[in-house]
């Protein structure tokens, strides 16, 4: 699993939080699964594993992870994640948009290039 790119300006925490968000949204990974412990998965990625730690923190913060003392830290199994998702991209979109309708660009014809509506006639 390819989880950072040395490439990538964002702080690996971050990528590391963000890839195992989408890997929990896509399903791949199971509600109360265990996640690798912070060594192992410090080892495999050959960071710090302070900086695994804090990967999991931001997870658990934003809800998508919990932790047992002593056992570790699981996938959270609600579907409160996918609904603030969607609310999170709802307004991502919204943001885009607008910003098309300020520069003076039809929004209805800006999804119509984009291939996410199609065209009636």
């Amino acid at each position: 699993m390819n989880l950072i790119s040395y490439q990538d300006s964002r702080p690996i925490y971050e990528q590391i939080t963000e890839k195992y968000k989408l890997l929990i949204l896509k399903g791949v990974l199971a509600p109360d699964e265990q996640m690798p412990s912070v060594r192992k998965l410090a080892m495999e990625l050959s960071t710090n594993p302070n900086t695994i730690q804090r990967a999991y923190a931001e997870l658990e913060r934003q809800g998508f992870l919990y932790s047992v003392r002593g056992r570790g830290s699981f996938v959270r199994g609600d579907t409160d994640i996918h609904a603030q998702k969607r609310a999170e991209l709802a307004q991502q979109l919204s943001s885009l948009l607008q910003e098309a309708r300020e520069v003076g660009i039809d929004p209805a014809a800006l999804l119509k290039e984009s291939g996410w509506l199609e065209e009636t006639d």
